[in-house]
This record gives structure tokens, C-alpha cells and sequence, in this order.
């Protein structure tokens, strides 16, 4: 008898992963792989890889682009999208409720005390991912040269000339393709999570197992494909013209949703890799927020579940606040909608790529040929993260007030609290909510013994 699962069952764990989705991409995915391979066996460990795969090609979130993947497989459109909303919709009511304690009561001082503790944190889970990204593609400088210089050019690209992160993406995906053609091995690296060593698969049929044949709606065809197309672009038109019509191309709300459309579509490596582009923007740029607060979203991001891309849900509350975007009498509701509509456009794209693209991919049987750009944009992404970090670093390595880089200007507390962070998290191997918790603690108890 064909084992299957209902769409109500599937529901409920949707929505169960939407509040359980800590630990950035790689918890997540191996959360899905516990519940859904090893326990449930809604799908096979090839299966499950094959769409893992793929996922990890497409810019944006690969975490809730397989969970997309795999409600669709399940249950046609209505389940990938069910899917993939549930994913993100508990992290969204969680950030816009802490985005208006911060901006409301960000100045109260346990609340303060508490974020000068978390900033030191965050600055050492970035540095955590530089080592985490860089150890799996980089390697040693003798075996890859050629991506240690695509690494260390995006570094000094990004911290020192300030150039665009769309055209290093570019730069580094044309280095790869160019690479593979003349026959450059240090390209040919594995596929992302696929490479990893994964739990053993415990015996027993899934429901959608090795051997089981493509069900009818994710099977190519262009008449599909069309009708998917047409309606993303009616979903990305639709809002875009209203605002448009009602505030003009210039107002907040507009600009907002078409700058991170484009940073939705850069989101290659994760969400540090588009983070740079985002403060370009959002504080260099439009001024919808400042440094410090861009800095505090990120650790509130950090604090929540779903993916880490969400703290653009907190940019554009904080920048609907400051621009007041439906007055002064209407903050919070201003803010609200900036970050409704900002999630929207951010996550768009990644509904798209699977409902559109899923069907090739099920076509194909992992025959993709795309890991050199990848491997190149890789190493790029290493190269921007380590920018990041310098960046988080330099914003606590000075007192508030300071001005003028001295001893006396040094806050030597906050660099203490990230270097303990990084050495808990990189050679004790403990996880990011504790260490976050820990830091938070510290940081209130300093400030209450008058550091900071």
C-alpha cells in the first residue's frame, strides 16, 4: 500500500519548523533532515540531496527554498507555498514586535546594556562563518590559489574601494566559468551539503523514495512553466505599481521594495554575503537606518527563528519609523507595512526559482553544471564576510563617545567579549543562542558596573 501525507499533517509541521528554525541554514537543514529522512521518511536521503542541491545554486535562503521544494513535491503549488510561507511568517510577527521594543525603548538602559553585550557576540559569529565558509572552499593556498585571490581581491574590494557587491559576484562567477573551460581542477569541488556526512538512513520506504517516479505536476512543461512566470511577475507588478502610482518612484516604500528585490536576487553564499550591499544601501545610501541600529538588527536577527535574511524585516521597520512613511501619527503602522512589504519582496524570488525551476531540476537528475561559478562566488562571498567582520569589529573596538582612534578611545571590554565569543564558538563549538544569551548578560552586567 502507497504510504501518504495529508496536507493538514504537513501544515502542522510547517508551521512547526517556522518557530523551531534556529541555527542559520545548517541547523535548519539538518532539522529537516532528522524530521523529515530519519523519522517521518516523507522523502529518501537521494531525494532529499537532489533538491538540496539545487537549492544551494539559486541566491537567497537554501533552507526555505528546500523546504519549498519538498511541500511542493509533496502536495503541487499549495504545498511548496504553504511550505515556504510558514517558514518565514513566525520570524516575521517575532521581528516586528522586537523591532518596536527597540525602537521604543531601545534607549532604556537594561536594553541597552543587554545589546552592548550582544554586538561583541554577533561580530564573532561573523568572523565564525568566515572560517565556516572558508575551510570548505578555500583549502590551502597551495591547492587553490586561484580562489585565495578571488578571497583576498573581494576583501580589499569591498573595505577599501567600496565597490558594489553585484559586480564582485559578476567578477567571481566569470573567473569560475573561465577556470572550468581551461581545465582549472581547484573549481571542481563538491556541492555544498551534499558533500557532508550525513546520518545513516534508516530502512524503510518514504513516501517519496529513490525509485519513485515524478509526480504529474513536476514534470516539465512550458505551458506550466509559463503560467508560474506570469503569475510571479503579476505578484512582483502588482504591489510595485500601487506603490508607485501612490507614493512616485522616489518615496520610501517604493525604493525600499526595489532595493531588496535586487538583494534578493545577490544572496548568493548566505545572508552575510548580501549584508554589505545592504548597508551600502540602507545606512550609506538611503539613511533608513544608522550603523549602530543596522548592527542591533542583525543580532536580533540572530535571536530568532527563520532564515538570517529576515533582518531586512527590521531594516525596513526601522527605516518606515525614521521616514515615517504614513506620518508621525502613524509610526508603528508605517513601520509594519515597510516590513511586510519588504519580506514580500525579499522572498518572492526564492517561490519562483523552485516553482519554476523545480520541474527541470526533477528532469534532470542532478546533471547541473554549475559549481565552478558557484565555488568562484564561494570564495568571493569569503572575501566579503571577512569585510563585514572588520566592519562589526571596528563599530565595537571604540567607546560611544569616542573620537579618534587611541588607547583610551579603545573599549577594551566589548573586544574581550568578542574574543571570548569567537573562542567559545570556534574551538569549544557552542552554539549561537547560548553564546548570544552569554554575551547578553555579560554586556548588561558591565554596563551596570559603569564599562561601555
Amino acid at each position: 500500500m502507497t504510504r501518504s501525507v495529508s496536507f493538514a499533517e504537513a501544515f502542522r509541521f510547517w508551521l512547526k519548523l517556522g518557530f523551531i528554525s534556529f541555527g542559520g541554514p545548517a541547523g535548519q537543514i539538518a532539522i529537516m533532515h532528522r524530521e523529515l529522512v530519519e523519522q517521518k521518511r516523507w522523502i529518501s536521503e537521494r531525494r532529499f540531496l537532489h533538491a538540496l542541491n539545487y537549492c544551494m545554486l539559486l541566491p537567497g535562503p537554501e533552507a526555505q527554498q528546500l523546504a519549498i521544494y519538498i511541500g511542493w513535491l509533496l502536495h503541487r503549488t499549495w504545498g511548496g507555498v504553504v511550505a515556504g510561507t510558514l517558514f518565514v511568517l513566525p520570524s516575521l510577527f517575532i521581528l516586528i514586535a522586537l523591532s518596536w521594543i527597540y525602537v521604543a525603548f531601545g534607549n532604556v538602559p537594561w536594553v541597552a546594556g543587554l545589546l552592548y553585550g550582544i554586538k561583541p557576540a554577533v561580530a564573532a559569529i561573523v568572523l565564525q562563518a568566515v572560517h565556516r565558509i572558508g575551510s570548505k572552499t578555500l583549502k590551502q593556498p597551495a591547492q587553490a590559489p586561484l580562489l585565495w585571490a578571488i578571497a583576498v581581491s573581494s576583501f580589499v574590494a569591498l573595505a577599501v574601494f567600496k565597490v558594489p557587491f553585484p559586480w564582485l559576484v559578476l567578477a567571481a562567477a566569470l573567473t569560475g566559468w573561465l577556470g572550468q573551460r581551461v581545465g582549472l581542477k581547484q573549481f571542481s569541488t563538491g556541492g555544498g551539503h551534499a558533500a557532508a556526512k550525513t546520518p545513516a538512513t534508516p530502512i524503510g520506504p518514504c513516501v517519496i523514495d529513490d525509485d519513485t517516479p515524478t509526480p504529474a505536476h513536476a514534470r516539465l512543461s512550458r505551458r506550466r512553466l509559463a503560467q508560474v512566470l506570469g503569475a510571479g511577475a503579476l505578484l512582483w507588478l502588482a504591489p510595485m505599481v500601487t506603490l508607485m502610482v501612490w507614493q512616485g518612484w522616489d518615496g520610501a516604500l517604493t525604493q525600499m521594495s526595489w532595493f531588496f528585490t535586487k538583494a534578493a536576487l545577490l544572496t548568493f553564499g548566505g545572508a552575510y554575503a548580501v549584508l554589505p550591499y545592504v548597508y551600502q544601501g540602507a545606512v550609506e545610501q538611503f539613511t533608513w537606518l544608522t550603523a549602530a541600529q543596522m548592527m542591533d538588527g542583525l543580532a536580533l536577527g540572530e535571536s530568532t527563528p527563520g532564515p538570517l535574511i529576515m533582518v531586512v524585516t527590521f531594516v525596513a521597520f526601522v527605516g518606515g519609523w525614521s521616514k515615517q512613511v504614513l506620518g508621525p501619527d502613524s509610526l508603528f503602522l508605517g513601520a509594519t507595512l515597510a516590513a511586510v512589504l519588504v519580506t514580500w519582496f525579499t522572498f518572492l524570488p526564492s517561490f519562483l526559482f523552485i516553482l519554476a525551476g523545480g520541474p527541470l531540476v526533477e528532469s534532470t537528475h542532478g546533471k547541473l553544471h554549475f559549481t565552478a561559478p558557484l565555488t568562484a562566488i564561494t570564495a568571493a562571498v569569503v572575501g566579503v564576510i571577512a569585510s563585514l567582520a572588520l566592519f562589526f569589529l571596528s563599530h565595537i573596538a571604540l567607546k560611544v563617545e569616542a573620537t579618534g582612534l587611541s588607547l583610551a578611545n579603545l573599549d577594551f571590554a566589548a573586544l574581550a567579549l568578542a574574543a571570548a565569543a569567537t573562542v567559545a564558538l570556534l574551538r569549544f563549538k557552542q552554539g549561537v543562542m547560548p553564546v548570544l544569551a552569554v554575551s547578553a548578560l555579560l554586556g548588561l552586567f558591565l554596563r551596570l558596573l559603569g564599562w561601555g
